[in-house]
């Protein structure tokens, strides 16, 4: 199961690979030991980041393998619909930053995985569609409400219902992604950002990233209110008074995510 998912601690961030060729398709397997991995670093104090990509040049992931419903069995339809929202869903709920590094085409649930982190990095020659609809399904993980909630209701209806494949440079226009790099640069950059999430406090990363994310379900003054209880609870970590005296102290700061 790991070897479907490679992973690698690199200081503070831990980076995904997933490695299943020729496309990196989703399987029952790879799904459930995403679950397992990102539960596995929420409970790693030391990992402030991930980020995820694909082995090879040519695919980040080309989503589930159609073979799979072929025959119309709505009892494997059912079990990978709840797989693919599990995996995914956790991924989304990763207590620190989770960055995709889009190095080739992201489709079906190879861009709703990418959708579920915090942050896109394309590299020039991607790709990236949810074209499920064109053989008789629809994104079941995600796809139809994360794409929506970053892209307008607009765009991802032009996506969804109309099948529009999106290159990087549209991707970026239109919010999908936040950057575009050439080829062969998605995963460095995407390292870099995760080294500038590293300068923040961790213990402050996470409230940010639970109040940002609360925006989709929460109306604005509840979420005002919280955003205000958030900033107390952080004067019962060590890092709350860390990065203020490093600061008075012009120093940088040593943080512990505690």
């Amino acid at each position: 199961m790991s070897e479907l998912i490679r992973v690698e601690k690199r200081g503070h961030t831990a980076l995904l690979t997933m490695n299943n060729p020729p496309a990196n398709t989703w399987t029952a397997d790879s799904l459930q030991a995403l679950v397992q991995i990102v539960e596995g670093l929420n409970a790693d104090r030391d990992i402030w980041s991930l980020v995820l990509t694909g082995e090879g040049e040519k695919f980040f992931s080309a989503g589930a393998d159609l073979k799979l419903f072929a025959d119309g069995d709505r009892s494997v339809a059912r079990d990978m619909a709840r797989l693919f929202g599990e995996a995914f869903e956790t991924l989304s709920r990763f207590r620190g930053v989770s960055i995709a590094a889009i190095n080739g085409f992201a489709m079906g649930g190879g861009l709703e995985v990418a959708l579920a982190c915090d942050l896109r990095v394309a590299e020039a020659q991607a790709q990236m569609a949810l074209p499920e609809a064109k053989v008789g399904l629809l994104p079941c993980a995600g796809g139809t409400q994360n794409l929506t909630w970053l892209v307008g209701e607009g765009w991802a209806k032009k996506m969804i219902l109309c099948g529009e494949r999106v290159k990087a440079d549209k991707a970026l226009e239109i919010g999908l992604v936040e950057e575009v790099v050439e080829q062969g640069q998605a995963l460095e950059r995407a390292l870099q950002l995760a080294e500038q999430v590293g300068e923040q406090s961790p213990s402050a990363v996470a409230a940010c990233k639970t109040l940002i994310q609360s925006g989709r379900s929460r109306p604005l003054d509840q979420g005002y209110i919280i955003e205000r209880e958030l900033f107390v609870d952080l004067f019962h970590t060590e890092d709350q008074r860390e990065g203020v005296n490093a600061f008075l102290e012009k120093r940088k700061a040593e943080w512990k995510n505690r």
